[in-house]
């Protein structure tokens, strides 16, 4: 087991662009598509090794809104290999106390999908360990409308001047579990993509040349060893955070 084990400043949760699939698989003369394919490799070693060294929760962008734009024949594809993962890895996650969660729009895609995530996250609510969370056909800005018209739903005789961040944080995605401490984003791209901007708005950022299918422990831990040596302030001195240490 990794010496990561014993760090004490253990990010609690991880977010993760996973970008470089398709460089990946240019970089080597293959079809976009086997990029996707070792990418799924990638997401396996990277959910089992954060479970073993006790992260609570981590979040992965696998599709995003803007993903419906690629070639059709890409984007059919990398839905066939999201509902292969449905059907063939969430009994091992169940096993392994991995608790699943899609968050995103679902209705977008087919009803064969929609029944199995149904059916993933049903077997696995009652799980204590990691949190591993998916987000598929997601966008940050369109998480931040949906929450204001649920609380809108929720608050129909409130007005909008009543409307505060602790308020709308509870209809947020993943307003149940702590807020991402590190995003990384793999691929060497420097840019948060939509994802999860209401919720990293104090995580640490972190960026990698490494490409996705490329990713693994070390290179996890090198990520996790860079955030243990930051100090996070949350808008205070370091005056005031040593204090309070």
């Amino acid at each position: 087991m990794s010496e990561v084990t014993k760090n004490p400043n253990l990010p609690k949760h991880i977010g993760i662009i996973m970008d470089g699939n398709g460089r990946w698989a240019k970089k080597r003369l293959l079809p976009r598509f086997v990029g996707h394919q070792k990418g799924l490799n990638a997401v396996k070693r990277i959910v089992s090794y954060c479970s073993e060294i006790g992260v609570e929760a981590l979040t992965l962008f696998a599709f995003s809104t803007e993903n419906w734009k690629r070639p059709k024949d890409e984007v059919n594809k990398l839905m066939g290999l999201f509902l292969m993962a449905l059907q063939k890895e969430v009994n091992k996650l169940s096993e392994n106390n991995v608790q699943l969660r899609i968050i995103g729009d679902r209705s977008a895609f087919n009803l064969e999908i929609q029944s199995h995530i149904a059916l993933a996250e049903e077997l696995t609510k009652d799980n204590t360990g990691l949190v591993l969370t998916i987000a598929a056909n997601y966008g940050g800005r369109a998480d931040i409308v949906e929450a204001v018209k649920q609380w809108q739903l929720a608050n129909p005789n409130s007005s909008v001047s009543e409307l505060t961040e602790e308020a709308l944080g509870g209809f947020i995605a993943l307003s149940d579990i702590a807020e991402p401490d590190l995003l990384i984003r793999t691929g060497g791209e420097q840019r948060i993509s939509n994802f999860l901007i209401w919720q990293m708005a104090y995580a640490e950022l972190y960026f990698t040349d490494t490409l996705w299918p490329d990713y693994g422990e070390k290179e996890l831990d090198s990520a996790i060893d860079s955030f243990s040596k930051r100090e996070r302030r949350f808008g205070q001195t370091s005056e005031q955070v040593t204090k309070k240490c």
